[in-house]
């Protein structure tokens, strides 16, 4: 059981993070937040197929570090997309609302 909670907790600590932006200040936006884990995960992904590609063609890398870049990608792709479902179950709350 501890095993799976530390490939947890490293797993979660590869996710995106959100970037320091003090709300008073104006700094940074929701897009651009948005955009910059858009593309974290899409680098991950990438990673991972490249990884990928090198065990199948023969390239000298290790075989567990193939599997957990390629299961930190399906982490990632699947947090992304679990927030875009929450995003457009309020996005349709908001626009039933009654005026």
């Amino acid at each position: 059981m501890n095993t799976i909670n530390n490939t947890l907790q490293a797993a979660t600590t590869a996710l995106p993070q959100a970037p320091n932006t003090n709300a008073a200040s104006g700094a940074g936006s929701f897009k651009d937040m948005l955009l910059d884990s858009i593309q974290d995960v899409n680098s991950m992904q990438q990673q991972a197929e490249q990884a990928v590609e090198t065990l199948m063609t023969g390239g000298d890398v290790n075989p567990a570090e193939v599997m957990t870049a390629v299961q930190k990608a399906d982490l990632a792709f699947r947090l992304m997309m679990q927030m875009r479902n929450k995003m457009m179950q309020v996005y349709q709350e908001v626009k039933d609302i009654r005026v």
